[in-house]
């Protein structure tokens, strides 16, 4: 029987109440159902860092190594595994097999397997490491409405209204009301081109493959469709050094916009606008650092400010 971490048991009960309750006392079915469709054995316990789903890796009936991931089913889970898909190992982890109604995915493992985070390199070299991660992800944003849009995300804001009464409850209403305008904005002029974006690509969905040029891919991409702009702010707030945050996010944008060609201002403005974004995330979840979450936005907001002025 299979102990789940007592932080991803709580996770999973706030970010999926009832159904999240019911996913979990039909875990040890699960995994066995898993091991037994794919003929795979799972090895316990996990050595990953576990957040919102349960990952392990796995080894094939032939020996080949895998990664087994179990979450609760839900739109996100089926993003994940259309995005894996389209990406088709260009940039990203291959898929092995998967079941959606089940919350269920096995893929490649990607050996060495090292983080971006822990691979030694500076700064510069990591975030110019991942821009190639992008470069190779720059998939066109397909039709069908598959993938939610950054429109669809930034729906969150309006049920932070929503869950306050029309207020913004631990958010600033100034902060909201300007990421709602920066929102709107962005949105109604449109920028380069859409994109299936990765979501959520940062230092620790970075991982090194041991072979082949540049010898990383992504992991766990969310899929959602934006500007390519929209698709660098993770890696620009992940990582961060205790001092002088601000600036190593400053030196970020630039490298980023040297080397992907991304419209400086319009990183800002989004950036700021995410950021909010996620703050009323965590409101929503119950998970996260609020009182953070607002100062990385203050950050973009204090950079765009300055950007506006000195034009």
């Amino acid at each position: 029987m299979m102990q789940i971490p007592e932080h991803l048991y709580q996770t999973i009960r706030s970010v999926h109440g009832e159904k999240g309750e019911q996913w979990l006392a039909g875990f040890d079915k699960l995994l066995q159902g898993c091991e037994e469709k794919w003929g795979m054995t799972v090895e316990l316990p996990s050595p990953f860092v576990l957040s919102y789903n349960f990952v392990a890796p796995a080894v094939l009936r032939d020996g080949t190594p895998a990664v087994l991931k179990l979450g609760v089913p839900s739109r996100e889970f089926r993003t994940e595994l259309a995005a894996l898909r389209l990406y088709d190992g260009r940039g990203a982890v291959r898929v092995l097999a998967a079941d959606e109604e089940l919350g269920a995915l096995l893929i490649e493992r990607v050996q060495p397997g090292v983080m971006l985070s822990s691979s030694g390199l500076s700064d510069d070299d990591a975030v110019l490491a991942a821009a190639e991660v992008m470069r190779r992800l720059a998939v066109p944003a397909p039709d069908g409405g598959e993938f939610p849009s950054v429109a669809d995300w930034a729906a969150g804001l309006a049920r932070l209204r929503q869950r306050h009464g029309g207020g913004t409850g631990p958010l600033p209403e100034r902060v909201v009301c300007r990421a709602e305008e920066v929102f709107r904005r962005l949105l109604e002029e449109g920028g380069g081109g859409l994109f299936l974006l990765h979501g959520d690509l940062h230092h620790g969905n970075i991982l090194s493959s041991g072979h082949g040029e540049p010898g990383w891919l992504a992991i766990d991409p969310k899929g959602v469709v934006g500007e390519a702009e929209y698709g660098t702010i993770p890696l620009l707030l992940n990582q961060l050094p205790p001092k002088g945050q601000r600036e190593v996010i400053r030196r970020r944008m630039k490298l980023l916009c040297g080397a992907l060609g991304l419209d400086h201002a319009r990183l800002l403005a989004w950036g700021f606008a995410h950021a909010v974004l996620s703050t009323a995330w965590c409101d929503e979840d119950g998970v996260g650092d609020i009182p953070a979450a607002l100062e990385r936005a203050a950050w973009f907001e204090e950079l765009l400010d300055e950007l506006n002025q000195g034009q």
